[in-house]
């Protein structure tokens, strides 16, 4: 197996006065799953920068319950990113107001969302039908945050408006400290694969001096090894391959420090890491909802497991955390010498 490349080696990134390290690997802000239970595993499988789930702008001014759960962060994850969206200037700036209260490391802004009850708001990607209003908003936010403000953004809103190299020097010209970009439009939504094209250009560009993170269907080491030498980047941020397998990012750590495959978890590693996954959103959310958001994860941890289809079945449909933990233990006791 070839080693990465020495003329890869890059220095030190850093947004603001935060150091990420040379290549940091990023978790992605997903709605319904990076909340502090998910964040957990997530920082113990290697992530080296979270973000919050997006919050609504006028949800924070309103001081709406969801809204203002959504800001808890704790020092264990650090560093923090707290996101938030929105389509008008005023509430956004209350937002900022209201996130700069629990001091994270930086403030992101949600300019890709393309979910159809949030692009009607002209937020999320939505945004990006108004470069105009979306970069002067930008500006104006900086000027109000206390820390570091970065931006998550799309290629473009479709095919014809694909004008990320021009916006990302433009957002970087009004102070905003770094910013990620997925590989598709809002249009396409979330099919078709994710193009990088227009992620290595915005990097390439020579009036660029801000972090580019990359994001869009990482899924594997050899993968972000790959994107790295094509397209530049100062980092990759990793959404849905996450899910279920926090591992990935101490996988591609290990692949990019030596070009050795990273050994799978093991089965009591999945256990381990969903059991903690659980507890903490029973904790954090409560016995209802915190069976209900896991829901989503245990298919994703047990994937590869012969005939746990009917172990699986029960998982999901529980609404008992102690059946739940009952079903953890078979799995533990009936693939314990299983390798998967």
């Amino acid at each position: 197996m070839e080693t990465p490349h020495t003329s890869l080696i890059k220095t030190d990134v850093r947004i603001g006065s935060l150091d990420l390290g040379a290549f940091p690997l990023l978790l992605a802000p997903m709605e319904d799953v990076s909340d502090p239970p998910f964040r957990a595993v997530c920082k113990q499988g290697g992530a080296d920068l979270m973000y919050t789930e997006f919050i609504s702008s006028e949800g924070l001014v309103r001081d709406a319950v969801k809204s203002r759960q959504k800001l808890d962060i704790y020092d264990h994850e650090r560093p923090m990113g707290i996101q938030i969206f929105g389509g008008e200037l005023e509430p956004m700036l209350g937002a900022v107001d209201k996130v700069a209260e629990v001091s994270p490391d930086i403030i992101d802004l949600n300019f890709g969302c393309p979910v159809k009850n949030v692009v009607c708001k002209d937020a999320g990607s939505g945004m990006l039908r108004n470069l105009p209003k979306l970069i002067q908003i930008t500006a104006e936010l900086v000027k109000r945050s206390p820390m570091p403000l970065t931006v998550k953004t799309r290629l473009g809103w479709d095919d014809k408006s694909k004008h990320i190299v021009y916006l990302a020097e433009a957002l970087q010209d009004v102070g905003v400290a770094a910013i990620a970009v997925h590989g598709r439009t809002r249009v396409q939504m979330y099919k078709g694969a994710a193009d990088w094209t227009l992620i290595g250009e915005v990097k390439s560009n020579p009036r660029m001096h801000i972090p580019v993170f990359g994001n869009g269907d990482i899924d594997s080491p050899m993968k972000a090894a790959e994107y790295r030498e094509r397209y530049g980047v100062d980092g990759i941020m990793i959404g849905r391959a996450a899910i279920g397998y926090p591992w990935i990012f101490r996988e591609i750590k290990a692949y990019l420090r030596s070009g050795a495959v990273h050994a799978p978890p093991t089965v009591e590693e999945r256990l381990a890491a969903c059991s903690e996954h659980l507890e903490r959103s029973l904790q954090w959310k409560g016995p209802k909802l915190g069976l209900l958001e896991m829901r989503r994860h245990y298919a994703p941890y047990f994937k590869g497991f012969e005939n746990i289809k009917e172990i699986r079945s029960r998982l999901v449909q529980s609404m008992e955390p102690e059946e739940i933990w009952v079903l953890l233990e078979r799995i533990r006791s009936q693939y314990a010498s299983v390798q998967v």
